[in-house]
């Protein structure tokens, strides 16, 4: 089984049996020697350390101790705790989605990114980890400047004096703001540099302090006596602005107060909050659910340490939120709130408690999100998906600390504290969180809609219902908060899915594209009652005959052409016997029928069978291949003459480029390259290679095909086709399909309108309306006896042109007087003892070489074959003398009605 921590394969043979025991060393390999890392585990952590920790603090960051007053002031309390609820509910529901994925199989290195990826394949996993390593370091950038603004509050000096006075030291302004926090970023680096491993053991002393810094909050709300105080900010032009507000511990006219909302002037960025803007900032303690999911490569054992960890710190943390709430609702007034977003200072038994718990909280989560970015980041470079600009970000140091992707987080984390201000940034943080959150909910809901049986998590506590919630929550709160930032980031979203779409990125992960499309085509295949069909929607469903694909190429792009959006599968039969050999080797032969089919860019399916004779493997595919009402109705084969077949192979530049090694980079062959597929197929067969396929058994085929009720074509010097490519330019407009309708073997027969005949018309409209043929002219070439004294002809004529209108088919009528050729044939009386003279067989040759040497392609009527098997050579030799020297031909005999001129 294919390791799932294996990369993007650009090129190789795995999967191959001969080359089972290379794969599975290169296998055993990644992604340890890809990416430097040692061979020593790097699991430590459990689920206490590993998850809770990390997932307490970052979700108490900022907001805790710093936002709390703004939602409580602006929003009130009764939307306040609206916000908490629908944050919540909407992070309860990705929580359920998040314990469902890692409850079901190992969980490896980058969090949130391998659970999607791994789900939902890599052009989306790979689009929302970019998307959700940007979330983390926005987020690490806002922490940053949550810390400096607390750090500013207590250290910052005074607006209205120009000297600095006790502790208040340090100048404020735009620029010292970011000076300040690039000194806390590079404080962060140096700890992330160290390894998480030995932050996650100072994170638990980190969240002792802001536990204790928690209980100083609430016991100060008994403790401390209501007071007044002034607070000033600096206002538009230079004036400093003063507000008188009060503390008045627990009070029940200030808890009515607060009830309600009062949206005013936020003074950090001068503009007017709304439900919308509080609603984002609050939500950026609900950012850091997944703290514990992004350690997934340190965790011991992630599958139970992520869902028990994280739902036990949310619910620690919500009931925080809602008491804290509550608390402030009850013991401040409003302009307090409003005013000063470090107020917990100012009504703190010991003001230190706050200042040292918001210092840690903050600093904790911007290394926390610096941490969970580094090694998204690193994930994504393990797995190639964008190439080389993140390929440097899989390097690791001795410890498997991967420094240069905590690098890389760095430098972008610095670019996002030129922002200047915490609630500037919050909107893009939250935007970007809930996208992810929503592909996680998208995730799970497709992995439960797929019902793959090996989707069996050990969590139940989800639905489908759950996570369709979760996503429409996810995606009506983002717009709701920024509609600008929304639309931004989808189309964001849907670049970089193009981008690695484009780059044609394949894994050995397994797609749940492919579950659901089996779950979907198995509902709609059993809809596809046989019982229903009707001729005025039916279309060609082709099984075509391939021995050797070196000189058939021009064949199987004809009929790729010609099917219509019908069902077309390449048919070909190994000889041998089941019981003489000790596997089945059709089964390895399909990756290279697959390659093949992929490279000549056909929509073709691919049936292999295994059997003593042709004849016999052909019948178990006319009967075995497609499923309900997807089966072939008609067989197509090469034509059994002796003509030295042409290498298609050594003509196609795509073929060709192997042999001086141009494949194309950074595409996954799944184990098959060009020299390989080029060494599968044998050599076309020479003038003195033995036949394999005898004329009475090609011509059996052709009867068993018939009395299984299919059609049946042959197609001849098809190799002389050309302009059929994928890459091929040709519309047509140059080409010719001439049309002879009659059976010209048998002068006697003038039906016009048997099943056959208009059977081999609308074969040739089929093609007349494919892409590469629709602007052809079609010619249809009706045969008479001039000289005859029966001039019925005319009147044949004329409703046969009466036939075309109402069949729809443009075409343009010419009349071949061929009454030297049936002076060749027999006498009626002789038709079915003696053959065919060869007088006869040449003339007819004649006759459409003189007519349709110039056509692009030419529709005969194929005769019904000989009853008995010793007439099968004759027959043979019959056909192609017929066709001898014609161009690309194509002998139809059709069984089936399938035209119609009602509605």
């Amino acid at each position: 089984m294919s390791n799932e921590r294996t990369p993007l394969i650009t090129s190789g043979v795995c999967g191959l049996s001969v080359t089972a025991a290379a794969c599975g060393a290169a296998q055993d390999a990644t992604p340890d020697s890809a990416a430097g890392t040692p061979s020593k585990d790097p699991r430590k952590l459990n689920t206490f350390f590993g998850v809770m920790v990390p997932t307490i603090l970052s979700m108490f960051s900022i907001v805790l101790f710093l936002r709390t007053g703004f939602v409580v002031g602006h929003a009130g309390l009764l939307q306040g705790l609206l916000m908490v609820i629908v944050a919540y509910t909407i992070i309860s529901l990705t929580i359920l989605s998040i314990c469902a994925i890692s409850t079901n199989g190992a969980i490896q290195g980058g969090g949130a990114y391998y659970m999607i990826s791994r789900s939902l394949g890599p052009e989306f996993g790979g689009s929302i980890g970019l998307m959700f390593f940007l979330a983390k370091v926005f987020a690490c950038g806002e922490y940053v400047l949550g810390l400096v603004e607390a750090i500013l509050d207590v250290f910052g000096s005074d607006p209205e004096s120009s000297v600095s006075s006790g502790v208040r030291v340090l100048p404020q302004g735009y620029w010292y703001t970011v000076l300040y926090s690039s000194v806390v970023l590079l404080l962060c680096l140096l700890v992330c540099l160290v390894g998480a491993h030995i932050y996650s053991r100072t994170a638990f002393v980190i969240l002792l302090v802001v536990t204790v810094s928690l209980l100083s909050v609430f016991i100060s709300s008994v403790a401390v006596r209501p007071r007044d105080f002034i607070i000033t900010h600096q206002g538009p032009g230079n004036q400093t602005l003063r507000y008188n507000v009060s503390y008045t511990g627990f009070s029940v006219t200030t808890l009515r107060n607060n009830l309600g909302s009062g949206y005013s002037l936020d003074y950090s960025t001068n503009t007017v909050m709304s439900f919308a803007t509080v609603f984002a900032v609050m939500f950026t303690s609900c950012t850091g659910i997944m703290a514990g999911a992004n350690m997934s490569g340190e965790l011991k054992t992630p599958s139970v340490s992520i869902p028990k960890g994280t739902i036990v710190a949310v619910l620690y943390t919500f009931t925080v939120y809602v008491l804290l709430f509550i608390l402030v609702s009850a013991t401040c007034d409003r302009t307090l709130l409003i005013q000063d977003y470090g107020f917990f200072q100012r009504i703190n038994i010991w003001p230190p408690f706050v200042t040292i718990g918001i210092f840690c909280a903050s600093l904790s989560a911007a290394m926390c999100a610096m941490i969970g970015a580094s090694r998204i980041l690193h994930a994504l470079a393990l797995d190639h998906l964008f190439g080389l600009p993140l390929a440097p970000a899989a390097i690791t140091s001795s410890s498997g600390n991967p420094w240069v992707a905590v690098l890389y987080t760095w430098g972008l984390a610095q670019c996002v504290v030129f922002a200047g201000q915490l609630n500037a940034v919050a909107g893009l943080v939250t935007v970007f969180y809930l996208l992810a959150y929503a592909a996680v909910d998208l995730a799970c809901l497709a992995l439960e809609w797929a019902s793959a049986p090996n989707f069996r998590p050990t969590f139940q506590l989800f639905s489908w219902h759950t996570c369709l919630l979760g996503i429409l929550s996810c995606v009506v709160m983002m717009f709701v908060i920024n509609p600008v930032y929304s639309s931004g980031s989808i189309v964001l979203l849907l670049l970089l899915l193009l981008f690695l779409h484009y780059r044609s990125p394949t894994s050995s992960w397994g797609y749940i594209s492919q579950a659901l499309i089996f779950h979907q085509v198995r509902k709609y295949l059993l809809m596809l009652d046989v019982r229903k069909e009707h001729v005025k929607f039916w279309r060609p469903q082709v099984l075509l005959m391939v021995a050797n694909p070196r000189s058939s190429c021009q064949l199987i792009l004809f009929v790729n052409q010609l099917k219509k959006g019908g069902l077309y599968v390449l048919g070909h039969v190994q000889l041998g016997d089941l019981d003489t050999l000790p596997s089945d080797p059709v089964q390895q032969q399909y990756n290279f029928w697959l390659s093949l089919v992929d490279k000549l860019g056909v929509k073709a399916f691919v049936d292999l069978t295994l059997s003593p004779t042709v004849r016999q493997g052909t019948q178990h595919l006319l009967r075995i291949t497609g499923l309900g009402g997807m089966k072939p109705n008609t067989l197509i084969l090469g034509f059994y003459d002796s003509c030295t077949p042409e290498d298609f192979f050594l003509q196609d530049s795509a073929f060709c480029d192997s042999s001086i090694g141009q494949s194309n980079e950074g595409e996954y062959n799944f184990g098959v390259d060009l020299p390989s597929l080029q060494a599968h197929f044998p050599p076309v067969r020479h003038v003195e290679s033995p036949r394999w396929l005898s004329p009475e058994e090609y011509v059996g085929i052709i009867s068993d095909a018939i009395k299984m009720n299919k059609n049946v074509c042959l197609g001849r010097y098809f190799f002389q086709l050309e302009g059929e490519g994928k890459d091929s330019k040709v519309d047509g407009s140059q080409r010719t399909i001439d049309v002879w309708p009659l059976n010209l073997l048998q002068p006697g027969s003038r039906d016009y309108e048997d099943v056959c005949s208009l059977f081999l018309l609308q074969m040739a409209c089929v093609l007349n309306m494919s892409n590469k043929w629709r602007h052809a002219r079609m010619r249809i070439f009706l045969n008479v006896e001039t000289e005859s004294s029966d001039q019925g002809w005319v009147v044949n004529e004329e409703t046969f042109r009466e036939l075309l209108r109402k069949l729809r088919i443009r075409a343009s009528i010419k009349i071949v007087p061929w009454d030297s050729v049936v002076q060749h044939h027999a006498q009626p009386d002789a038709e079915q003892t003696r053959p065919l003279s060869e007088g006869f067989l040449s003339a007819v040759n004649c006759m459409l070489m003189e007519h349709s040497s110039q056509a692009a392609v030419r529709f005969l009527y194929l005769p019904r074959p000989p009853a008995h098997h010793s007439q099968a050579q004759q027959y043979v030799a019959q056909l192609e003398a017929v066709t001898s020297g014609l161009g690309p031909t194509l002998l139809i005999h059709g069984v089936t009605p399938v035209t119609y001129t009602d509605l």
